[in-house]
C-alpha cells in the first residue's frame, strides 16, 4: 500500500476533510461513473449514515453533497464561490451537472440524515441513487469518507484499503521498524527513504515542488485566518479570535529575555488561525485532516521563524517528508478518522506527525525521529472527539493550539534522549491507538452525543 505525500496532505475547504472533502469527492465520483449510462439522469438522491448524518450539516456535509452532485471538486473549488452557488441550487431548487443537464433537487426529499443507521465498514456511510424516466433505479453506490478526505466505494471497503496499489518503491515499509531497518541497511534518513518512494511514482523535482505548493498554501491559510474578523458560522456565535490575538502580539511586542516563553503565544496563534479559516470553510490542507489543520503548519511556521538556518534550502522538504513518512503508518496500521478512532485519530495523530517532522528538521537520528512521534500520540492516547453543536470548533480549535505545542514539546524531549530512554516504541503506541479507538464509546467519536457536546449548553 502507498500512502504518500500528497495522500496525508491533500488542498480542500473546511470544515471537516471526512465530513465535508470527502462526501463532495464522493458524489462527484459517483456521477461521473452514473453518467457513463446509456439512460439520461433525471434525479440524484442521497442518504447519509452515522456520524455523517449526526453532525453532517454542522460539518456541511449537505453544502458538499450538493457540490459533489454539480462536479466540484474539495482541491479545486474557490471557497468564496460556494455561497452564491449553494444559495443558487437551493433557490432554485435545481442541480447542473458537468454533461450541461439541470435536473430537479428537492433537497427534503433527495438528501437524507440518517443518524439511525451504522454501514458496517464505517461510521461515514453514504448512499447515491441516480434515477432516469419513470423513476428506473440507473446506479446505486455505498460509499465511505475513512477521513482524511480518503474515500472509498463499497467493492474497496470490501478490499479494505484506502491505498493506491502501486508497484516500483524502492523501500516499502508497513511500520516504524521497517523504516527504521531500511534506514539502518541503507544509512538513509526518514525523509531521504520517503522522496525516494515518492520519486518512484513522479520526478524528485514534480516531488519537492508539490510540498512547496503544500506548504504556500498552509502559510496563505495562516496569513488569511490573521485576518479574517468576525463570527463563525453555525450558531454557537463563536469569535474569531486570531485578528486580535495577532495585533496584540504585534503591537506590544515582548522581548524574549523578559519572557521565555513568548514564542508560545504566537505557535497558538498561527494554529488557532488555520483553525478557525477551516472552521469558516476556508481553504485548507488536510494535515492529515481538517480537524488537525493548523498543527502541523503552526510546528512548520515555527521551525521557520526560530530555528530554520537561511540557507538550509531542504529542511522544510525534511519536514513534510518525514511527517508523510509516520502519517502513513497511522493510516495504514490504526486511523485517522474521528469517527472511527475519536480525535486522538486527528489531533493526536497530526501531533505525532509534526513531533518527527520537527526533530528530523532539526537534525535528529532517525531513532529520535520515531521517539518524538511516539511521544506526541503516547500523551493524546484516549482523546475523544465530542465537538459542541456537531460544529468543528469547540474544541477544536483551542484544541490544535495544545496540540501544536505537545509536539514541540515531545521534539525538544526526544532530542534530549537517548536510546536508553526509549521504553515505547511508535508501533506500540499506533497499535495502542488502534485498541483504543475500538474500546471509545461511540458517542466519543464525532457523533455529538456525548462529552463536551452534551455538557455545554449552546447558546
Amino acid at each position: 500500500m502507498h500512502f504518500g505525500v500528497f495522500d496525508l496532505f491533500k488542498i480542500g475547504v473546511g470544515p471537516s476533510s471526512s465530513h465535508t472533502v470527502g462526501p463532495m469527492l464522493a458524489a462527484k465520483l459517483f456521477v461521473e461513473r452514473a453518467l457513463e449510462s446509456d439512460q439520461e439522469i433525471i434525479r440524484l438522491e442521497a442518504e447519509l449514515y452515522g456520524s455523517l448524518a449526526l453532525t453532517g450539516l454542522g460539518h456541511g456535509t449537505d453544502k458538499a453533497v450538493l457540490l459533489g452532485f454539480e462536479g466540484c471538486d474539495p482541491s479545486q473549488i474557490d471557497p468564496d464561490d460556494i455561497p452564491a452557488r449553494l444559495d443558487r441550487i437551493r433557490n432554485d431548487q435545481r442541480l447542473k451537472l458537468t454533461n450541461g443537464k439541470t435536473l430537479v433537487f428537492k433537497e427534503k426529499r433527495d438528501l437524507q440524515f440518517r443518524g439511525d443507521i451504522r454501514l458496517p465498514f464505517h461510521s461515514n456511510g453514504m448512499k447515491f441513487r441516480a434515477y432516469g424516466e419513470a423513476d428506473i433505479l440507473i446506479r446505486e453506490e455505498i460509499w465511505y469518507s475513512i477521513g482524511g478526505g480518503f474515500v472509498i466505494d463499497e467493492y474497496e471497503a470490501g478490499r479494505n484499503s484506502a491505498a493506491d496499489v502501486k508497484e516500483g518503491e524502492p523501500y516499502p515499509f508497513n511500520s516504524a521498524q521497517e523504516l527504521l531497518d531500511i534506514g539502518q541497511r541503507e544509512n538513509l534518513s526518514i525523509h531521504r527513504i520517503m522522496l525516494a518512494n515518492e520519486s518512484a511514482f513522479a520526478t524528485e523535482q514534480e516531488v519537492h515542488d508539490g510540498i512547496d505548493h503544500i506548504w504556500s498554501t498552509m502559510e496563505a491559510c495562516i496569513d488569511r485566518g490573521l485576518s479574517q474578523e468576525g463570527i463563525l458560522p453555525g450558531g454557537l456565535e463563536v469569535k474569531r479570535r486570531a485578528p486580535k490575538l495577532y495585533r496584540d502580539l504585534k503591537d506590544n511586542p515582548v522581548p524574549q529575555e523578559q519572557d521565555p516563553l513568548a514564542a508560545m503565544d504566537w505557535i497558538n496563534l498561527w494554529a488557532m488561525a488555520v483553525n478557525e479559516e477551516n472552521a469558516a470553510g476556508g481553504r485548507v490542507v488536510t494535515a492529515p485532516t481538517n480537524g488537525a489543520a493548523g498543527i502541523i503548519p503552526a510546528v512548520a511556521r515555527y521551525f521557520d521563524h526560530y530555528h530554520r538556518d537561511k540557507d538550509d534550502d531542504e529542511a522544510l522538504q525534511r519536514f513534510f517528508l518525514t511527517a508523510a513518512a509516520i502519517g502513513s503508518l497511522y493510516k495504514k496500521n490504526a486511523s485517522i478518522s474521528g469517527a472511527e478512532a475519536g480525535c486522538q485519530g486527528e489531533v493526536g495523530v497530526a501531533c505525532s506527525m509534526a513531533a518527527g517532522a520537527l526533530a528530523a528538521a532539526m537534525g535528529a537520528s532517525n531513532e529520535q525521529i520515531e521517539d518524538a512521534a511516539e511521544i506526541g500520540m503516547e500523551h493524546n492516547l484516549g482523546l475523544t472527539c465530542d465537538p459542541v453543536g456537531g460544529l468543528v470548533q469547540v474544541p477544536c480549535i483551542e484544541r490544535n493550539a495544545i496540540g501544536a505545542i505537545k509536539a514541540i514539546d515531545a521534539a525538544r524531549l526526544a532530542l534530549r534522549a537517548t536510546s536508553a530512554d526509549m521504553k515505547v516504541s511508535l508501533d506500540q503506541v499506533i497499535e495502542t491507538m488502534r485498541q483504543t479507538g475500538i474500546d471509545m464509546m461511540e458517542k466519543y467519536k464525532e457523533t455529538s452525543q456525548g462529552g463536551l457536546a452534551v455538557n455545554v449548553v449552546e447558546c
